[in-house]
């Protein structure tokens, strides 16, 4: 299980979520980027995975509109596109991390 994040702080300028961990690393996660993944079941089929929302239909100036903690497990990010329904737990956020990374 992944351990709560030190810091999270919703960078309107940059166009990012930066995330401090406990092990000191931070990951930037562009609004868009997150967006695009929201785990939701009205974004991904719940009994197939596959995903219902084309991601690069994403609007460009997509940010959050508020973020709040689910219990000690998740964020709950209200996006300006009217979504709200996704939560991105810390270990959906560390995997999302690691695949921004890559890219």
């Amino acid at each position: 299980m992944t351990a709560a994040p030190r810091n999270i702080r919703a960078r309107r300028d940059e166009g990012e979520l930066e995330i401090e961990w406990q092990d000191g690393r931070v990951d930037r996660l562009p609004f868009r980027f997150l967006r695009g993944r929201c785990p939701c079941a009205g974004c991904v089929d719940e009994f197939t995975g596959v995903r219902r929302v084309d991601v690069d239909a994403v609007p460009v100036g997509v940010q959050p509109s508020g973020v709040s903690f689910t219990g000690n497990y998740a964020l709950r990010i209200d996006w300006n596109d009217s979504h709200n329904t996704g939560l991105y737990t810390w270990e959906y956020l560390e995997r999302l991390g690691r695949d921004a990374a890559a890219t």
